[in-house]
């Protein structure tokens, strides 16, 4: 099985900046995708950033320019720079993975972390 783990969520005053982690463990052969949701209260998910295996990257509109998703293959795990952050990016953020496991290496199959709460405020 996999486990998706988020981290570096808290409260941050409007202009500043946090980086989140995603740690994807157990039984992981490959990660292909990888991405951030957001979901604010009241509003529906929303994809903020994804990241190909091979680097290639794209973001939600409202954050282009502002955050830049990263990952270290060799610790599967995957990051979320927040810079400029505004009030309207409070919400939980929640990691995605496609994953091939050693049971079905031919098989992507998509995990979601529990996420981890971003507050923008003064």
């Amino acid at each position: 099985q996999v486990q998706l783990v988020e981290s570096g969520g808290g409260l941050v005053q409007p202009g500043g900046s946090l980086r989140l982690s995603c740690a994807a463990s157990g039984n992981i052969f490959s990660i292909n995708d990888m991405a951030w949701y957001r979901q604010a209260p009241g509003k529906e998910r929303e994809l903020v950033a994804a990241i190909t295996s091979g680097g290639s990257t794209n973001y939600a509109d409202s954050v282009k320019g502002r955050f830049t998703i990263s990952r270290d293959n060799a610790k599967n795990t995957a990051y979320l720079q927040m810079n400029s952050l505004k009030p309207e990016d409070t919400a939980v953020y929640y990691c995605n993975a496609r994953v091939l496991t050693y049971t079905w290496k031919s098989n992507a199959i998509a995990y979601w972390g529990k996420g981890t709460l971003v507050t923008v405020s003064s």
